[in-house]
């Protein structure tokens, strides 16, 4: 059997791979065949992308551990200079707001149910 793993469009590099596909995306445009999605096949399209991710739970664990992080940088600093340890503990977790505005909106969405 002969060697074929350094030849062909996968063996290329991710940008030349992307040059490449550009060129017969632009093609297809101006020829008129290319597919474009109405926004239903788009929608279905991510749902499916969405399923697909979410089974991996590692990946969704780390995204969510990621977008956590995210969201309270800054933060931390400013607002616990001037608190002890125990207030900073209980201050984790939030999303902005103060933990008036966490009370009352947690009060207002508990009447729904």
């Amino acid at each position: 059997m002969s060697d074929t793993s350094k030849r062909g469009f996968a063996s290329m590099d991710e940008d030349k791979q992307r040059e490449i596909a550009s060129k017969g995306g632009h093609a297809a445009h101006e020829k008129g065949t290319a597919h474009e999605f109405t926004s239903e096949e788009a929608r279905e399209a991510g749902r499916k992308g969405g399923e697909a991710v979410s089974q991996d739970r590692e990946h969704m664990a780390e995204i969510g551990s990621k977008g956590g992080k995210s969201s309270h940088r800054g933060s931390s600093k400013s607002n616990n200079d001037n608190n002890d340890e125990d207030d900073n503990e209980e201050g984790k977790g939030t999303q902005g707001g103060t933990r008036e505005q966490h009370s009352q909106a947690g009060k207002q969405s508990h009447k729904n149910k």
